[in-house]
């Protein structure tokens, strides 16, 4: 199956993020998952529609960078389907050939322990990338590249983003605190570990491993690390220098050799530590409606690409009728 490439985002003139928009326009910030959810929702409401992001291309963390000729998920690992709305729509990205149902097995891995393989809900990976899910859903939006938004703009919006980020903006009620990881890539010139698809790991170093070969589909000798957000912390200035200690990490853990490549990627705002009880957040200030989405916003406790989904779509609906 060919590679669906990422969306590329139109650049906007630097006046975007407060220009006057149409009456009924919505912009959202962010063009990840719950920014797109939001978008395509309010779209088939009628609702005008503009999001803005400060990418080279939509994702957010369910970002997918081609690294030696594939594409390699660099952010979410994979996703979950228990919302039987969201159930949905991974059917049609599965008949659109976007999406394939990955593993539902996945080991507790320990140096020097012998793994302990254990089953749970099918994760569900991409032959494209995480990210092609997202290019997808913002195909027909309008969609604009901006430097980093310093104020809100005009008209009704919407915020898509770690807390962190979105507070520089606007008031958030009782933040959630993000937690930062480094993903490193190792590129091997053939395969040689036992390792049934992924593995949450116990290591001071790596906290989750995945088989990208496996992920993809495509068998390529291709491992992604997660490190611990105690690794993280010392590497977010150079996230090149977290890679010895984690290409040490993965051979203390699979027993493997040096690879012929690595990449790293820094994630400041990786992963929420916590959850709110609510989807989204919702206010009228200063005339105009405000609305906070995200992975964060997860009633059902355990934020995931699918809590995100949910929330964007959620707010978009309650938007529309607040609207009226």
């Amino acid at each position: 199956m060919s590679e669906i490439a990422p969306a590329n985002l139109s650049p906007a003139p630097s006046s975007t993020a407060s220009a006057r928009t149409d009456d009924r326009t919505v912009t959202v910030i962010g063009a990840g998952m719950a920014g797109a959810a939001c978008a395509v929702e309010l779209t088939r409401a009628g609702v005008p529609v503009r999001v803005l992001d400060r990418g080279r291309g939509v994702g957010g963390r369910m970002a997918s960078r081609t690294l030696h000729e594939r594409a390699v998920d660099l952010g979410a690992g994979y996703f979950t389907v228990r919302d039987d709305e969201f159930a949905e729509v991974v059917a049609g990205w599965r008949s659109a050939g976007l999406a394939r149902e990955w593993t539902d097995t996945f080991s507790v891995l320990e140096a020097g322990r012998a793994p302990e393989r254990k089953t749970g809900p099918v994760r569900w990976a991409t032959p494209g990338g995480l990210r092609s899910l997202v290019a997808a859903m913002l195909a027909d939006q309008d969609v604009r590249s901006a430097s980093p938004v310093t104020e809100l703009p005009t008209g009704d919006v919407v915020v898509a983003m770690p807390d962190p980020q979105a507070a520089r903006l606007v008031d958030v009620p009782s933040p959630v605190d993000y937690l930062p990881v480094i993903t490193v890539v190792l590129g091997f010139t053939e395969r040689g570990w036992d390792l049934p698809d992924a593995a949450f790991v116990t290591h001071p170093d790596i906290e989750f491993l995945a088989d990208d070969g496996s992920r993809r589909g495509d068998g390529a000798p291709v491992l992604v690390a997660h490190s611990t957000p105690d690794r993280a912390r010392r590497h977010l200035a150079d996230p090149d220098t977290a890679v010895a200690p984690m290409v040490a990490g993965v051979g203390d853990l699979l027993g493997v050799g040096a690879p012929a490549w690595t990449h790293a990627h820094r994630w400041t705002f990786a992963k929420p530590a916590d959850a709110r009880p609510e989807a989204f957040f919702l206010r009228e200030e200063d005339g105009r409606w405000v609305g906070l989405a995200g992975d964060q916003w997860c009633p059902q406790g355990s934020p995931r690409v699918e809590s995100a989904w949910r929330s964007g779509t959620d707010l978009a609906r309650a938007l529309v009728a607040a609207r009226g």
